[in-house]
């Protein structure tokens, strides 16, 4: 009796310093992470809020199905434990029809749970898919190279390597492209998920900023030796400081002419953002052609 009252005492403290460690756990990690950027948790706009529901939404469901599961494994090693002198040993058990039943529907359950959020919000959130605002959208060309983003602005007839501005509240569309650049993956977090830019392909990324600040963009998949700093900067500002910024580096000598954009294509690493006034008419398009075979077309 002495013994089991003493097992019974030793279970209560485990799990009251359990708790206690995951509470300590908990604040200190949010002690760490007050004030700095964790991007997939501070959404600045209106896809990246959805995603981020998302993920907290899959996240607790998974949870449901996963804290009892590891709970339980854990009580049945306990039990059945060969000091255990009460566990019972029947191999030749053989299970009902109930167990066999609800062995198959609560993950079915689970899985519809799932299914009735995800599946329309994969349509909702389609990358290609415009948003609806009253602002005019905002068309960005980008052209992933080794290894460094060029955007190009073809309503503002303005080029950029590595940094780009966008208004708030206003539709952005990213046309993305690669040139003489294996696959890269462009990703804002801050702003939404992310998507390929492959050679001789256009794929259309639709983000929109709720939040003026500089936001970190960059690869988030490994493509060759300069991926560590094929990093960018996205600001999203009002739309009167989006205008003037237009107006300054249009007043800047430097013109992405061909023989620029020749030293621009050349791999190089860690690159510093670079701002021209002027580019190569139809430079995008010709950067897309340039993969095109015979009779071929670009999607």
């Amino acid at each position: 009796m002495k013994q089991h009252r003493k097992n019974k005492l030793n279970q209560g403290w485990f799990v009251l310093f359990f708790v206690l460690g995951l509470v300590d756990l908990g604040l200190l990690i949010r002690r760490l992470l007050q004030g700095n950027n964790v991007r997939l948790f501070n959404s600045k706009g209106l896809i990246a809020k959805q995603q981020h529901g998302l993920m907290i939404y899959t996240a607790a469901v998974m949870l449901v199905i996963a804290v009892p599961t590891v709970l339980l494994l854990y009580f049945i090693a306990w039990k059945y434990r060969e000091s255990n002198p009460k566990a019972t040993y029947d191999p030749d058990m053989r299970h009902g029809k109930l167990f066999n039943f609800s062995a198959w529907m609560v993950p079915t359950v689970f899985m519809l749970v799932l299914a009735a959020m995800m599946v329309p919000a994969t349509h909702r959130l389609q990358p290609r898919k415009m948003i609806a605002a009253d602002a005019k959208p905002l068309t960005i060309q980008v052209i992933s190279m080794r290894w460094k983003w060029l955007f190009i602005y073809p309503e503002q007839k303005i080029a950029t390597v590595n940094f780009v501005q966008v208004p708030v509240n206003t539709p952005v569309q990213f046309e993305l492209t690669a040139d003489e650049a294996p696959m890269s993956s462009f990703w804002i977090p801050n702003l939404g998920g992310q998507l390929y830019s492959m050679t001789g392909h256009v794929n259309r990324l639709n983000l929109v900023a709720g939040t003026p600040g500089d936001y970190p963009g960059s690869s988030a998949e490994l493509n060759g030796a300069g991926f560590s700093g094929m990093k960018f900067t996205a600001r999203a500002s009002d739309e009167a400081d989006f205008n003037l910024w237009v107006r300054q580096v249009k007043q800047l000598p430097n013109v992405l002419d061909t023989a620029k954009y020749k030293s621009v294509l050349a791999p190089s690493e860690n690159n510093p953002a670079a701002f021209y006034s002027a580019f190569e008419p139809n430079l995008y398009a010709n950067v897309i052609s340039k993969y095109e075979g015979p009779g071929g077309h670009t999607h």
